[in-house]
């Protein structure tokens, strides 16, 4: 195998095992909004897997290291990912209300 396939390899086994843990967000969010009726916007979570994932198969068909536009979608969806667990962090515990006594 020569380097630039390893590379490949890397870079996508990289990516699903980043899909896995997003998902596994995605799968919290969607049962705190189920049990607690706040929303918590669980279907976005897939925009940055998809961001990922294109980014991933045009860093394995291109194998240049500065290209600018999948720099761009990494940033995009790490921005949304961001924004996401923060969202979810504040409803979860510090945006709570609490129940009257």
């Amino acid at each position: 195998m020569n380097p630039a396939a390893f590379s490949q390899l890397l870079t996508l086994y990289t990516w699903f095992l980043l899909a896995a843990a997003i998902g596994f967000l995605l799968l919290i969010a969607r049962f705190y909004q189920k049990f607690s009726g706040e929303r918590t916007y669980y279907w976005l979570y897939l925009a940055p897997i998809g961001l990922f994932g294109v980014e991933a198969v045009r860093q394995t068909r291109l194998q240049m290291v500065d290209d600018a536009v999948g720099v761009l979608l990494s940033a995009a969806a790490g921005l949304l990912l961001i924004a996401l667990c923060t969202l979810l962090y504040w409803r979860m515990s510090s945006g709570r209300r609490l129940p009257e006594e």
